[in-house]
């Protein structure tokens, strides 16, 4: 589509300039033809002309305006104000130093220079808007506010990432709703479309449970969407070019110097191997989990069998997994464990216990093995002070 409008716009400007330099042309090479130079003639051999030239360069015209328009909808609201003001003073200025040359009789002098002029000092008025935005704004900020704004305003750090981008399972997953809600993830959050066109695929799956997980991501985005405190963006673009959405966030990512949102340990550990920054609300969940120490006790309930022989499983408030040793033989009861050692894997925390009152009764068995022993070795002593007497 956007080959077709170019072409469209280039042989638009064929048709006028042919129209308008073709008969000087035909004059240059004194060629006298009525049915080669009048309007019509003209007009087609330039539209043809421009025709071919955007044929052979519109792919790489349509790619440097594509760039162009990634690194403008980085920008803020301010940078591009400032440049765009910025731009018109340098040529408003550009302008009025080259009225003198205007009425030059050399076409260089009154054309060419006063282009060049026009274009140099547009070039130096944005520089000179958006390097100096900063200043600009304090120059028009209220006194009162300016003094403020000297004590509170910082620049942010070199690690400090403007997008985030998230990705479809962790938008299905949901936490990252309540995670951006407290104000733990600074910047924009950023949905491209195409993660939105995999939603909205899900959600009319034939499947119900896909189709019940597509419309819960959907219903997070229009949460997102509503909360004030959550700056959340569309991404329109699209790379044609990569089949796969996990290929194209990274791409969008590194395009964006943005950051990818997931909780897919897959494409954590293909975007690490990227140098493509990620944030894993499975690993953010993982490192506010509760600490457990070996010794401490808790009450939990055993709701299934472990893998091993009378194993049992229990789980905490937050979805860690809790193996008991001889938990069969309290299936769905509420008992006190103690815990003997807790192993920190990539799919999350994992806690081995025992029951209280078997740790108890060991406890009690060692104590009783101990007295015992040591009243037989108290027996043994008097024999054999007693033998010594009879002596």
């Amino acid at each position: 589509m956007e080959k077709r409008i170019f072409s469209f716009f280039m042989i638009l400007l064929g048709l006028s300039l042919g129209i308008t330099f073709m008969p000087k042309a035909w004059e240059l090479f004194n060629i006298d033809n009525n049915i080669l130079d009048n309007y019509f003639s003209n007009g087609l051999i330039g539209a043809i002309i421009f025709l071919i030239i955007s044929l052979a360069t519109g792919k790489y015209v349509i790619a440097a305006i594509k760039r162009v328009e990634k690194s403008l909808s980085g920008q803020s609201l301010t940078y591009l104000l400032f440049g765009t003001v910025g731009t018109a003073v340098g040529l408003l200025l550009g302008v009025l130093v080259s009225v003198p040359l205007f009425n030059s009789d050399s076409p260089v002098i009154s054309n060419i220079i006063p282009i060049i002029i026009m274009t140099v000092l547009a070039y130096l008025g944005f520089r000179v808007g958006t390097l100096r935005q900063d200043e600009f704004k304090k120059l028009f900020a209220p006194k009162n506010k300016r003094n403020s704004e000297d004590v509170l305003e910082r620049k942010a750090s070199d690690t400090f990432r403007k997008y985030k981008v998230l990705d479809t399972s962790v938008i299905i997953d949901g936490r990252i709703y309540d995670v951006a809600k407290t104000g733990f993830i600074e910047g924009v959050l950023l949905i491209p479309n195409f993660v939105l066109y995999e939603l909205q695929y899900i959600a009319d799956s034939g499947d119900s449970l896909k189709r019940v997980r597509g419309r819960r991501g959907l219903d997070i985005l229009n949460a997102l969407q509503k909360e004030d405190s959550v700056q959340v963006e569309m991404y329109e673009g699209d790379f044609e070019d990569i089949a796969e959405v996990d290929s194209k966030l990274i791409k969008l990512a590194k395009l964006l110097d943005g950051v990818v949102v997931t909780n897919d340990f897959n494409l954590n550990k293909v975007a690490e191997f990227q140098n493509v920054p990620v944030l894993n609300i499975n690993a953010l969940a993982n490192a506010v989990k509760p600490v457990v120490i070996p010794g401490e006790t808790m009450r939990v309930m055993v709701v299934k069998d472990g893998t091993e022989r009378q194993q049992g499983v229990a789980y905490l408030d937050d979805g860690t997994m809790i193996v008991v040793e001889d938990g069969q033989h309290y299936m769905n009861q509420d008992i006190e464990v103690v815990v003997t050692s807790a192993l920190q894997t990539a799919a999350g925390r994992m806690i081995f216990a025992k029951p209280v009152h078997a740790q108890r009764g060991l406890n009690e068995n060692q104590q009783e093995s101990r007295k015992d022993k040591n009243q037989n070795q108290n027996q043994n002593q008097k024999d054999k002070n007693q033998k010594k007497k009879k002596k």
